[in-house]
């Protein structure tokens, strides 16, 4: 996602992909409000749902099953389900299509940076030369470990196995088994996932050795001691653990040399938040790094990244925590997760969540003004077509209702609207690339002042 955010301003990208092949196994993931909403921003929707599943966008706290209040400020109020491999094999392709390149079984194991650029040593021995480095290579990162950033939190306290595999009893058996588990067990799962294949979620208490891959018979096992039975499991498609560490960054940036996605936050999986922060990360990093690189960026716009992404990451981890209490079987989170559920029951509290979940309530810190101010834009219906379709370019658009405003030496940068014939709470509305609110008002001098806090001096 990174490397076609920053192509779409012509900068040149290699992505070092440690991994010969792409992932074989299709897990299926989640994209969340927000992430299919910069999807459309770029033009990748219509790809992604003709692979994907859309569900109800309701359910996903702690697994509290209450529905998706009505009336979410969104044009794509749903969950997109879609394997994993299908959206890594459509990025890449979106990617190289603008023009990044990819190698793979290039594993990055250290690198040196100066006032012009770093120096990237890979595992056989090649050095490369760039101006700017992005670890986006997951919880172990190499990048922030040999940059020195801290990664406080807490460690794996438990562990979840997960996989795909055939069952030996009749499906009626295997559901009245699992509805009664999952009355104690939230996380646990066992359901059809097409071909007689199930995918199979289960606890357990503890960790083991990460470095060593799990078996049939841990799951077998643990299945026993959850369910008192193995359900037959056999013939596995893919076996695989995670733990519920909880950490997060100290820094997304040293220098010439930055962070995004799992290197610079991880937590446990519970409300599918994983995928969708890393994705948002590098949406609103490429274009800042991009106008870096450029040589039109404000001085202070890259730090922007780690102001505004930090306190996100700090918030989807406080709300990770809480909702794995809500999944213990101890009796005192289980009495709090009966409160929650009655208080669930109001809107507010319901329509709280959801939104804190799919990263719709986001509002990033830009100074006083109107409430709008740092939200990002719904996918307005405008007379000249839907407003996303204006961003698939990567740009920042001007919104004037007025049509007396100009973005005038900024036309290079940002592009421009007039009397788009949308429900605005403002005259005149200017978006980020990210499409997120920059300013509102109906001043030609104060929306100058804007231009150049987030778009530079023209003259660059």
């Amino acid at each position: 996602m990174l490397a076609a955010e920053l192509r779409l301003h012509d900068v040149r990208v290699l992505v070092l992909e440690k991994e010969t092949e792409p992932v074989s196994f299709a897990r299926l993931v989640g994209l969340h409000i927000r992430s299919v909403e910069l999807m459309a921003m770029r033009g990748l929707l219509d790809r992604l749902l003709d692979h994907g599943r859309q569900r109800p966008a309701g359910g996903f706290f702690a697994a509290i099953a209450k529905p998706a209040p009505e009336g979410l400020d969104s044009a794509h109020a749903y969950l997109l389900g879609i394997p994993q491999p299908v959206i890594v094999r459509l990025l890449e392709e979106h990617a190289i299509q603008l023009g990044a390149q990819v190698r793979r079984g290039c594993a990055v194991v250290d690198f040196e940076q100066d006032d012009e650029g770093v120096t990237v040593e890979l595992a056989d021995g090649e050095q490369l030369r760039s101006r700017y480095l992005v670890g986006c290579d997951g919880g172990p990162s190499t990048v922030r470990k040999r940059l020195g950033v801290g990664f406080p939190g807490e460690p794996s306290r438990n562990e979840t196995l997960m996989g795909e595999m055939e069952v030996g009893v009749p499906q009626e058996e295997i559901a009245a088994k699992v509805a009664e588990i999952y009355e104690t067990h939230k996380t646990f799962s066992l359901r059809p996932f097409g071909e007689g294949i199930y995918r199979v979620v289960v606890p357990v208490a503890g960790v083991s050795d990460r470095a060593e891959p799990p078996t049939l018979e841990n799951f077998r096992r643990q299945l026993r001691t959850i369910a008192g039975t193995d359900f037959g499991v056999h013939s596995p498609r893919w076996l695989s653990r995670f733990g519920d560490a909880t950490r997060l960054a100290d820094r997304y940036r040293v220098g010439r040399v930055l962070l995004a996605g799992d290197a610079a936050h991880i937590h446990p999986p519970t409300g599918g938040q994983g995928l969708n922060l890393g994705v948002q990360d590098a949406f609103n990093l490429g274009w800042k790094l991009a106008a870096q690189i450029r040589g039109w960026a404000p001085e202070t716009l890259l730090d922007t990244y780690q102001a505004e992404r930090h306190p996100v990451a700090a918030d989807v981890l406080d709300n990770t925590r809480a909702q794995m209490e809500l999944l213990s079987t101890e009796p005192g989170p289980q009495a709090v997760r009966r409160l929650l559920t009655e208080l669930m029951d109001f809107d507010e509290v319901n329509r709280y969540l959801i939104e804190k979940i799919t990263a719709i309530s986001i509002r990033y810190d830009l100074g006083e003004g109107p409430d709008l101010l740092g939200r990002r834009l719904r996918d307005l219906d405008l007379k000249q077509g839907h407003l996303y379709d204006l961003l698939h370019h990567g740009r920042g658009l001007l919104l004037d209702r007025t049509e007396h405003l100009t973005v005038g030496a900024w036309s290079d940068r940002v592009d421009y609207l007039a009397d788009p014939t949308a429900a605005l709470d403002a005259p005149c509305v200017l978006l980020r690339p990210d499409g997120h609110v920059a300013w509102l008002g109906d001043n030609q001098q104060d929306l100058n002042t804007h231009l150049t806090r987030w778009f530079g001096n023209p003259a660059n």
